[in-house]
């Protein structure tokens, strides 16, 4: 896995090095993610880590509670509001400058939830965020979407780090259309010519990975939950669900960035808690 060291220089200044930009987009290109290092304030993420943890709580309370797969995940989103918005997370120039450069100009974000990993020995089928938007090519065309994943906390094998397969972006047997579990006579013959891991990425990093790599949530061996913001990247010509919606009064929060947030604001209060649902999760 590569996981570049970003410096201070470049954080401050909103401008990655060539060699970086390069680096990175070639190992997108090939093993399907990069890692982006001390590119976020810890500060920043500490604020967002006592928030999320306070929200878990309120989340499980739930009638509905929006488990992925099964109870070792649910589906969470961050508080869309101030003083829980900072632009090194939400608009990342690192980040930005690496997804502009695979997607074009135009990339917009439209998504921003994210995934925590509950205590538990449960993990999640592998499986795709979306598939392939064509099928039966005989080679994968370039990235539609990415996904940039900002651990809330160090994240490593023992509280549940994604587990990732490297290449498998570029597998054009799971289409966007189909049920986005992977076949499981497609794992072990994959497994033996590539196998998947489970990256330790530190807070203040980020992960960035292609929308079709396979991948899945693992087991949580801590006693503490561990969250994980996502936000996904899509190419400007792709069509994107309903717009994010975040209050009226932060529209200059997201100006001036070479992404695209599809937003819309609002005057009334926004329900973040109940809005995610469960994924494939039955009782």
């Amino acid at each position: 896995m590569l996981a570049l060291e970003i410096t201070a220089e470049e954080v401050q200044c909103g401008q990655m090095r060539p060699e970086h930009l390069t680096a990175a987009v070639e190992a997108l290109q090939v093993d399907g993610f990069v890692v982006l290092k001390n590119v976020i304030e810890i500060a920043h993420l500490e604020i967002l880590r006592e928030k999320m943890l306070q929200d878990v709580r309120t989340i499980l309370e739930r009638d509905d509670a929006p488990y992925n797969f099964n109870t070792s995940n649910i589906q969470q989103d961050p508080p869309p509001y101030p003083p829980y918005l900072f632009r090194d997370v939400l608009l990342n120039d690192m980040a930005v400058a690496v997804t502009r450069a695979i997607l074009g100009p135009g990339v917009k974000n439209s998504f921003y939830s994210g995934n925590t990993a509950l205590p538990s020995t449960l993990r999640q089928p592998v499986h795709v965020d979306s598939g392939q938007l064509w099928k039966n090519l005989e080679a994968a065309p370039p990235a539609y979407g990415l996904v940039v994943n900002v651990p809330v906390v160090d994240m490593s094998p023992a509280n549940g780090s994604t587990e990732l397969w490297p290449g498998t972006h570029r597998d054009t047997t799971v289409s966007y259309d189909e049920d986005i579990k992977v076949p499981e006579a497609a794992l072990e013959p994959r497994r033996a010519a590539c196998a998947p891991f489970q990256p330790v990425v530190e807070r203040g990093s980020l992960l960035i990975r292609d929308l079709r790599l396979w991948h899945a949530g693992m087991p949580n061996r801590t006693h503490q939950p561990r969250p994980m913001i996502a936000m996904i990247h899509y190419a400007g010509w792709m069509e994107t669900g309903e717009p994010l919606r975040f209050p009226k009064g932060t529209e200059a929060f997201f100006a001036g960035s070479a992404l695209k947030t599809c937003a819309r604001f609002v005057d009334e209060p926004i329900d973040y808690i109940n809005a995610p649902e469960a994924y494939d999760f039955s009782k």
